[in-house]
């Protein structure tokens, strides 16, 4: 009667404390510039060593330019990633450095080498760490003290969240994506709709996905609230690992497939809640307001006042005034600025092979400023090798280096105050992409669609 939750929280149980949490082992913590300082600090300041170095692995990406990566400008972001690297050196840990064969945005790069593999239980100081479930593992944002206890300890304190498992089944319309998925789930569900819970995706459509697609779904998991997102892995699973870098070799990999494939939700698993939807109801979507659930279908309309539940009529007008759009206007069509392609989203190799698909053989509106960035130079690699970077320069387009880009204001990449982004990333919060920027959130193929056009364009036109 055990979730596939349970399994892996179960079986990597220490001690619980009565009335009180739970001391859960960690087998991969990930780390990167902006939330680790202060961790480090409390280790040097108690006298305390990194208990198991080896399991650790860290990474610049949040303050990583795209342009170029020989200097940081920005002396809070340089001196961030300055010191991951010295801290790495003093602690004994694996680190990544900018502009290295192994860098890039830190949940990319976990899955690609195999550092990331079902059972496991992953943590990192970033929300977005929920990405590592795809491939069958328990993946939890932290905040910096829980990134203090892990380097002590390799073990974290944590209440058990509740579980709830989302059903999709039915087959996807053309031009839908994970990403189109994820949007459709957190408006349904609202952005606490899954509050307090690990989610298991489960059904004929979560089978269906790709490895990339499983990623950019649970990436996104915590945009509904949820504490983790997490799928079964399956053969899609051990083909995507196997060959990885730190992916088991040999016996050991035969051995692993065996293990991991008992992973997984028995028939009369028990959840604490349980959600269905149907593959058929999705269309490709795009967010109208300053939050990932504020979203419609790419031909739909934003709702209007009398559409809108009375208690939330202010936050709704509110949104709708940062973003300069009107209840009930349609957005197709509706001129954009700057188009980003990226994250940690939607910067895989996956990603820049549909965005290619739609803009081969067309050009780019004169107009728009577009970010193409890579999730990893190891996405970066494949881009060249596989002749995209050909299409989009054709197309008139600009690879750039890998980072989190513009994602996020962190780094050189800001959108201009007033503008409007259309984007693969994962949040549109009020200056999440720039003090003022404006970000409507969408697919790789409605970004593609909407760069050529120079306006918000439904790719399946295209």
């Amino acid at each position: 009667m055990n979730t596939l939750f349970d399994k892996i929280w179960d079986s990597h149980v220490v001690q619980v404390v009565e009335d009180g949490p739970t001391q859960l082992y960690i087998d991969r913590l990930f780390c990167h510039e902006v939330t680790t300082p202060q961790a480090f600090d409390t280790l040097r300041d108690k006298g305390i060593k990194v208990f198991r170095p080896e399991k650790i692995f860290a990474m610049p990406d949040h303050n990583t330019p795209s342009d170029q990566q020989n200097f940081i400008k920005d002396d809070v972001g340089r001196k961030q990633v300055e010191t991951l690297k010295k801290n790495c050196e003093e602690f004994g840990i694996t680190h990544f450095g900018m502009g290295s064969k192994d860098n890039g945005i830190i949940h990319v790069v976990g899955p690609e080498k195999g550092l990331s593999l079902p059972g496991m239980t992953i943590v990192c100081g970033d929300s977005h760490t929920s990405t590592h479930g795809a491939v069958g593992a328990l993946a939890m944002g932290i905040g910096t003290s829980e990134v203090a206890e892990v380097l002590a300890s390799q073990c974290i304190l944590q209440q058990k969240p509740k579980s709830m498992c989302i059903h999709i089944d039915g087959e996807l319309k053309e031009g839908v994506t994970a990403k189109d998925i994820a949007l459709y789930i957190m408006a349904q569900m609202t952005t606490s709709g899954a509050t307090g819970y690990v989610v298991e995706y489960a059904g004929s459509t979560i089978r269906s996905l790709s490895m990339e697609g499983r990623l950019t779904l649970s990436n996104l998991s915590i945009e509904m609230g949820s504490r983790a997102g997490i799928i079964a892995p399956d053969q899609t699973t051990f083909n995507y690992l196997k060959g990885r870098e730190h992916a088991p070799k040999g016996k050991d990999w035969d051995d692993a497939v065996a293990y991991w494939k008992t992973l997984k939700s028995d028939d009369d698993a028990v959840f604490d809640k349980e959600v269905f939807f149907k593959a058929e109801d999705i269309l490709p979507r795009i967010t109208y307001g300053t939050n990932p659930g504020a979203g419609i279908p790419i031909n739909g309309r934003i709702p209007t006042l009398n559409e809108i539940p009375e208690a939330d009529k202010v936050g709704f007008l509110s949104q709708l005034e940062y973003m300069q759009f009107r209840p009930g206007e349609k957005l197709e069509g509706h001129p954009i600025d700057y188009v980003f392609l990226g994250a940690c989203t939607n910067g895989r190799i996956e990603d820049f092979r549909v965005f290619a698909s739609i803009v081969k053989g067309k050009k780019k509106a004169d107009h728009v400023v577009a970010w193409l960035v890579p999730g990893s130079w190891l996405v970066r690699k494949q881009i060249i090798e596989e002749g995209i970077d050909k299409i989009l320069e054709d197309a008139g387009f600009e690879l750039r280096l890998p980072s989190c880009s513009s994602c996020l204001a962190m780094n050189p990449d800001k959108v201009p105050a007033g503008k409007l982004c259309i984007s693969t990333s994962n949040r549109n919060f009020v200056g999440r992409q720039g003090p003022g920027a404006r970000t409507v959130l969408c697919s790789p193929l409605t970004a593609a669609a909407s760069a050529i056009t120079g306006v918000i364009t439904d790719p399946r036109n295209i």
